[in-house]
């Protein structure tokens, strides 16, 4: 519903980043959510930034029980879900506290004051009330009794118990948000007539209070003017919003029906990865079989199991569970089957930050196996090609006969952006090594004289009966063999057989500058920050710096060195210690290479990056 502000002034904006935050029961990845989802129908670019707790349920009113989501929409090109806030919704003293420090001066906040009470202010540590010592003087503080206004709303809506009205209060805040930036409330209410088609009274309170809060900001003379933000200017095609993890799924769903293969997951749950298990749970009628594993090591030998009958098999996991599964990893390669493994990154050590993110496996996904054990090893940069890299990963296994660890983290992972819907047809072809027949010579590891892989023999194929297993191999025969040298030629064509894949994979590539006096360097899900970094030095005027992203870890693209040698000075910039430089300076000697690490379990932010750039230059 389209409501005309005919005495209200509208101030066109290029972007706008809004952050909510609250306890984690408040519901302000369902806030977050449906804005930056009527904003992605609406035409926008967008990025989102979801960021909770890992208690399921943390204490109410705690500074680390918040919950936050933060969204950055445009009429431009939106890269990262952005720096500093303009618009910070807090539902409640924690939520404010630990979110203030992102709120450019100036610029907006919401608070429901009915939570600023004695006993939240004691909880988030606050020795006076922010809202009376002139704390937020140097904000726009808009003064909301949001739950006392959805209590009213609410009043004559029957069989609601106060605990269902108070969950409604969210929407208060999302009908303020969408008044004050020109939104349709449409897209939110078609969402609770769908998600509670039987339970009509929530339909009616959501409702009521989206109105409610979406007509007092209309009234009030605490917000004097309404802002829009135009669509962005997109490629045509059809878009959806899509997180990364629902991407990763779709990809492998897609590889799929390229290859006619059945689609198996072995995979036990673990944040952040849990959501490919549930979404692959949704598509039986695709012939996708989903195997809940009882742990990690039965979740990746299900699938190592399902391979060996001829489906395309994959596992998913986090850090600590890629420990777990590095001993049937090592399996797999030895006996060289396809089998993709997917690694949501999340930050460590241990148990670590389970709902934060980090690039801290990399070599672990590298080198974590006992004996010579090399995999390929590739990695999704956002949201959006989460899709594309998990059909890439199911091509390279399925062509090469070789395990591939792909790599995401939980910020791509949770994160969303618009994607433009692909057709199967459209997708490059895939090509199983798969053997039909036994020929009169056939031996289960004769391979291709291009890319090495072994031939792909289906069990029930007459013929083609054959050993698997962790011991040695002979070269031919695959029947068990302790001769020396044939272990180290078997040691040498399986490395080999890493090495030419680079000849099936893309060159590297470098945005803004080709030569220079900087080149950036990142991996995996950095690629938002920095692009949008060096691009904002363009901008102003930097012409010397490059940015060269990798996605192909192992092998990397045949021109890396090239690359590398075209800059004076090379910065890597990862969300760790420093593991991608350590295998740069391992492979490529010469190069002025430093580096740039944040370990916070959070993404690089464009001002840091840039600050750190202008000083090398």
């Amino acid at each position: 519903m389209i409501i005309d502000k005919p005495n209200t002034k509208q101030e066109v904006l290029e972007a706008v980043v809004v952050r909510f935050a609250g306890d984690s029961g408040d519901g302000m990845q369902l806030t977050g959510t449906q804005f930056s989802d009527t904003s992605a129908m609406f035409g926008n670019d967008v990025a989102t930034f979801p960021n909770y707790p890992a208690e399921i349920r943390a204490p109410q009113g705690s500074l680390y029980g918040v919950s936050g989501f933060q969204v950055h929409i445009g009429s431009i090109e939106i890269s990262t879900p952005g720096d500093n806030v303009d618009l910070l919704v807090a539902m409640n003293p924690a939520g404010l506290k630990t979110n203030l420090h992102a709120v450019k001066p100036g610029h907006t906040i919401i608070v429901d004051t009915d939570a600023f009470n004695k006993k939240n202010l004691e909880k988030a540590q606050y020795e006076s009330n922010p809202l009376e010592d002139g704390s937020l003087e140097n904000y726009r503080v808009i003064e909301v009794t949001m739950t006392s206004l959805t209590k009213e709303a609410l009043k004559d809506v029957e069989g609601l118990d106060n605990k269902s009205i108070l969950r409604s209060k969210n929407m208060f805040a999302l009908g303020m948000v969408y008044w004050m930036y020109d939104r349709s409330t449409d897209y939110t209410i078609d969402f609770f007539n769908k998600k509670f088609k039987s339970k009509p009274q929530i339909i009616e309170a959501n409702t009521k209070v989206l109105n409610a809060g979406y007509y007092f900001a209309e009234t009030i003379e605490l917000i004097p003017n309404a802002y829009t933000i135009a669509p962005a200017k997109m490629s045509p095609g059809t878009y959806r919003i899509i997180m990364g993890n629902t991407a990763t799924a779709w990809g492998f769903l897609a590889a799929a029906e390229k290859t006619g293969l059945e689609l198996f997951l072995g995979s036990y749950p673990i944040t952040p990865a849990s959501d490919i298990l549930h979404e692959l749970a949704k598509h039986k009628h695709f012939g996708v079989k989903t195997l809940q594993a009882e742990d990690e090591i039965a979740g990746i030998t299900s699938a190592i199991g399902a391979s060996f009958a001829g489906d395309l098999a994959i596992t998913t996991t986090s850090g600590p569970g890629l420990a777990l599964k590095g001993e049937a990893l090592g399996l797999a390669m030895m006996i060289e089957l396809p089998l993709v493994v997917v690694n949501v990154q999340r930050g460590g050590p241990s148990t670590g930050l389970p709902t934060k993110t980090e690039q801290s496996d990399l070599l672990q996904a590298m080198y974590g196996r006992n004996g010579e054990s090399p995999v390929i090893v590739i990695a999704a940069s956002t949201p959006g090609n989460c899709f594309n890299f998990a059909y890439e990963a199911a091509k390279l296994t399925l062509e090469h006969m070789t395990p591939v660890v792909l790599l995401s983290d939980g910020y791509i992972a949770n994160g969303s952006a618009p994607w433009k819907i692909q057709t199967v047809d459209a997708m490059p072809d895939i090509k199983p090594n798969i053997i039909k027949q036994a020929t009169e010579n056939w031996h289960p590891y004769d391979r291709d004289e291009d890319t090495l892989a072994r031939n792909w023999a289906i069990p029930g194929t007459p013929g083609l009966e054959h050993r698997v297993g962790g011991l040695e191999k002979d070269r031919v025969t695959g029947n068990v063999s302790y001769a020396p040298e044939n272990h180290e030629y078997m040691t040498k064509i399986r490395a080999e057989k890493i090495k030419r894949v680079q000849n099936y994979i893309p060159d590297l590539t470098t945005e803004f500058a080709d030569t220079g006096e900087v080149l950036v360097v990142g991996w995996g899900g950095t690629y938002g920050s920095l692009h949008s970094a060096v691009k904002q030095m363009h901008e102003e005027g930097y012409s010397n710096i490059g940015f060269a992203h990798f996605n192909y870890i192992n092998p990397m693209p045949k021109n890396t060195e090239d690359v590398l040698s075209k800059f004076k000075k090379i910065i890597v910039c990862e969300l760790n210690s420093g593991q991608f430089v350590k295998i740069l300076k391992a492979n490529f000697s010469g190069f002025d290479i430093s580096q740039y690490n944040k370990i916070q379990g959070l993404p690089f932010g464009n001002n840091e990056l840039i600050q750190k750039f202008k000083q090398l230059l």
